[in-house]
Parts: C-alpha cells; sequence; structure tokens
C-alpha cells in the first residue's frame, strides 16, 4: 500500500506541475490557450511509468509438456496379471488324524482363489518387447497387456530378474510404437524436471511431474543392486514398471517404489535408470538370464576394532568372513581375516562396492585385488565365476 500511495503522490504531484506551467505561460500571454491544451496533451502522452523486466519467459522451459507426453505417452502399457491359488484350510483341519478321516470330504469345500495384479511397462522395441517390474509379473498365470491405442494382447514371459526388479515380455502385435531412450551423452541430473507415466490404481494412463531429486540411491533395501533415480513425482500402487521420461519424451527410468508411510505417494518415489534396465533385458534375450561375475567370499564392514587389530587403524574395505571351497577366490589364495582393499585400482570402503563392481563383470574376466594380510599388502589375479542366487561377492 505505501508503494502505491508514494505513486498517487507522484502522480499529483506532476499534474500539479503542469497546470502551474500553464497558468505562467497564459499569464506572460505569449501563448494562446490552444497552444496550451496541445502542450498539456504532449507532456501528458511523453509521460510513462518505467518497466523494469524482470525476467525471460523464453528462458524458464516450456510452459507445456504435451510434446514430450504425445511422444513417450503410446508406448507405456498397462498389464493385468493373475494366478490361481488354492484357498488353505483352516490349520485345525490339517491336522494329520483329521485329514486322514476327512481327507476326501475336505477336499469338496477348497475354493481356487484368483489373485490379480495392476502394473504397468514400457515398449522399448518394435519388436514387441515390453520392460516391467519382476514383482509386477512375479507367479502369474497369465499376463494380459493392454496398449494406449485400445488394443491388448497376451504377454509372453521372456525372463525376470529378481536381483533388479526387472521383467521382460513380449507381445505378438505388429504397428506398435516403441519408446525414444534418453542419449548416453545428456546424464541425468539433480533438479532434471521429469514425467512419471503409468496406470495408478487403475484409473487409466496418468502422467504426474516432478524433477529428479536424487540419482545413484543405493542402500534402500529394495533390491540386491540398487542405483535408483530418486523423484518427487507421484508414484501410486499401479504405476510399477511405468516409464519415467525427461522433459523431451525420452525414457530414463523405469518406475519402481514408492517410500511412503500413509501408503500415498509422499514425494520419494524410485527408478531403476534405462542404461541398467536395458542392460538386464539384453542379458535376459540374449542368454534366458542374467550373468554376473563372483569371486566367491563373504564379508562385513571394517569395524574400528577390527581396523586396530589389522594393525591399520585407518584401512578400509571389506573384512573377509567367509570363503566358498574352490571359488575363485579360494583358488587365489585369499583367507578367512584378509581385508580387501581395492578391486582393478579402485578403493573400497564398504560391502557394497564389492558387490557392485564384481558383479558387474562377465563370467570369465580377470580381475586384480588388493588386500591386507597381517599389515601387509597382496595383490592377487582371478577369473571370475557365475554369481550363484543369493549370494554376496
Amino acid at each position: 500500500m505505501s508503494i502505491l500511495k508514494f505513486l498517487w503522490f507522484i502522480a499529483q504531484f506532476a499534474l500539479v506541475g503542469l497546470l502551474l506551467g500553464a497558468g505562467y505561460l497564459l499569464w506572460q500571454d505569449q501563448v494562446t490557450p490552444r497552444d496550451i491544451s496541445q502542450w498539456l496533451q504532449q507532456q501528458v502522452s511523453d509521460w510513462q511509468p518505467e518497466v523494469t523486466r524482470t525476467s525471460n519467459p523464453h528462458s524458464e522451459g516450456p510452459f507445456s509438456y504435451a510434446d514430450a507426453v504425445n511422444l513417450s505417452a503410446p508406448s507405456v502399457v498397462s498389464i493385468y496379471t493373475s494366478r490361481t491359488t488354492q484357498q488353505a484350510l483352516h490349520p485345525l483341519l490339517e491336522e494329520p488324524l483329521i485329514v486322514e478321516l476327512f481327507g476326501d470330504q475336505l477336499k469338496k469345500y477348497q475354493r481356487d482363489k484368483t489373485e490379480r495384479n495392476l502394473g504397468s511397462g514400457v515398449i522399448v522395441s518394435t519388436q514387441g518387447y515390453i520392460l516391467t517390474n519382476q514383482h509386477v509379473i512375479d507367479g502369474a498365470d497369465e499376463i494380459l497387456v493392454a496398449l494406449a491405442d485400445g488394443r491388448s494382447s497376451a504377454a509372453t514371459l521372456v525372463g525376470q530378474d529378481r536381483d533388479t526388479d526387472i521383467a521382460v515380455l513380449q507381445i505378438p502385435l505388429s504397428a506398435i510404437e516403441s519408446v525414444a531412450i534418453a542419449a548416453d551423452d545428456l546424464p541425468v541430473q539433480v533438479g532434471d524436471v521429469v514425467l512419471a507415466i503409468g496406470n495408478p490404481l487403475n484409473v487409466g494412463q496418468t502422467v504426474t511431474m516432478g524433477i529428479i531429486s536424487a540419482t545413484g540411491r543405493n542402500r534402500v533395501g529394495l533390491n540386491t543392486f540398487e542405483n535408483f533415480l530418486q523423484t518427487d513425482a507421484a508414484i501410486h500402487p499401479g504405476n510399477s514398471g511405468g516409464a519415467l521420461v525427461n522433459a523431451r519424451g525420452d525414457l530414463i527410468g523405469i518406475n519402481t517404489a514408492i517410500f511412503t508411510q500413509s501408503g500415498g505417494a509422499e514425494g520419494i518415489g524410485f527408478a531403476i535408470p534405462v542404461a541398467m534396465a536395458l542392460d538386464v533385458m539384453r542379458e535376459i534375450i540374449d542368454n534366458g538370464h542374467v550373468r554376473r561375475g563372483w569371486l566367491g567370499v563373504e564379508g562385513t564392514e571394517i569395524t574400528a576394532q577390527a581396523a586396530i587389530a589389522s594393525g591399520n587403524p585407518d584401512v578400509r574395505g571389506m573384512l573377509i568372513v567367509g570363503v566358498y571351497i574352490d571359488s575363485p577366490a579360494d583358488q587365489a589364495g585369499i583367507q578367512t581375516g584378509d581385508v580387501l582393499t581395492a578391486i582393478n585400482g579402485q578403493r573400497i570402503s564398504r560391502v557394497r562396492d564389492v558387490l557392485d563392481l564384481i558383479a558387474g563383470r562377465k563370467p570369465g574376466d580377470r580381475v586384480n585385488v588388493e588386500i591386507l594380510r597381517d599389515g601387509e599388502t597382496l595383490e592377487l589375479t582371478m577369473v571370475t565365476t557365475e554369481r550363484p542366487t543369493q549370494t554376496d561377492g
């Protein structure tokens, strides 16, 4: 209000000045009233308030992301799964004596129960390959895919990888649109605008907007191998397996999960980076499963007590607590109590580093490791083998 009063005072002051100027000219009798009128009009037209431009609207990005949605949404599908399970009997009716006496009659009262699940997926190839989450199709007897153009088809499960929560489906449809993949030379950065596309809560295809909140998120406790993109774009049940695209409509991730305490979206969602998802897909298509390197060791974090006992209080790495017999580590001579400090020149600070570095190698790759044993640094070379399921490095 003070600014408005000040401007009004300036306007009044200017008007009084113009009137006084006109009166003075008339008093001098050097001009006519017509000249005075023209002079006043000219003064008023020349007086304009100064406007300072605070921003350039064209530098703030697009006012609509419709182009990005139109480019990517046709490649996002809804996935409906079902599986049939036998309804469990009451525990008392499963007692051996009851089963022996009334087993045939009890079977008559057992009912088959159909469990249904909903998720989303992304068409990444015109050959009908679809990326989605493994938990979307886990245990499914039937998988139905509904396209954005209204068509639907039964899908074949090509393969799945529980360690990264990625599954690959294929549908036998033609004239389908595959999504554009983000270029490798345009890395995802914190603050990038992103769009999450999927079928949340089965309401139909939906787009939500947010930004990248973090990259490289791990230790979340969702998968064995984690390298999540974190976003505040709203992600709900049903969005799993859907697309996370940038402002150009290029796929940058597969929506996977939300962190919530209330059951709804709370601004913390996670997506698997597209490069990681595509690597898993290629392994599944080529080999039927994902091949990962393995050394055959079990380890734990270095505690302060263990660091002191090693003779080097500043040591960082993974303390070896177990070695599998005939594993690459066993054949290379690694022993329980060794501290693994580096792999191929990369320093190790925690167990997760070993898991990621070794799993990223293919079976048959040569790996140089550095260990600390009794205060002495040793360098060993070993050849990785294929990683069994549910193991460490």
